[in-house]
C-alpha cells in the first residue's frame, strides 16, 4: 500500500466516499468509492468500464431480436436510467450487478443463436 494512494483514499472519505464490501478485482485490496469512481487503496486501479450496448448503438438487428431481447434492452435501459439517478452506493453495486447478469445473459443468448 503506497503512501500516495492512502493519502487519496483518506481525502476521498474525508469528502463523503464509501469504503466497499468487494475487494479490489486486480490485487484484492480495499476499494473506496466516490461519485461512481472506485480507487484501490492498495493497487491504485479502477475496474475497467464496459459499455452497455443499447438499440441505438448495436447493429441494427431490430427485426431478428426476439422478444426476450426486446425486453433485456429494456430493462437494461431502465436499470441505466435508475443508476444514474442513484445515490447509495450498496444500491448502486445492487444494480451494476443485475445489469452484469442481463449482459451475460444476453451474451449466452447470443451464442446460441
Amino acid at each position: 500500500m503506497t503512501e500516495e494512494f492512502t493519502k487519496k483514499a483518506a481525502e476521498m472519505l474525508l469528502k463523503g466516499a464509501t469504503l466497499l464490501s468487494e475487494p479490489c478485482p486486480y490485487c484484492a485490496g480495499v476499494r473506496v468509492m466516490q461519485e461512481g469512481q472506485a480507487l484501490c487503496v492498495s493497487c491504485g486501479r479502477q475496474p475497467e468500464k464496459k459499455e452497455i450496448p443499447t438499440p441505438t448503438t448495436s447493429n441494427d438487428t431490430s427485426n431478428n431480436t426476439s422478444p426476450l431481447e426486446k425486453i433485456f434492452e429494456k430493462k437494461l435501459e431502465s436499470l441505466s436510467k435508475e443508476l444514474e439517478q442513484e445515490k447509495d452506493h450498496e444500491k448502486q453495486q445492487n444494480i451494476l450487478k443485475t445489469i452484469n447478469t442481463l449482459l451475460e445473459t444476453m451474451e449466452k443468448m447470443k451464442g446460441k443463436q
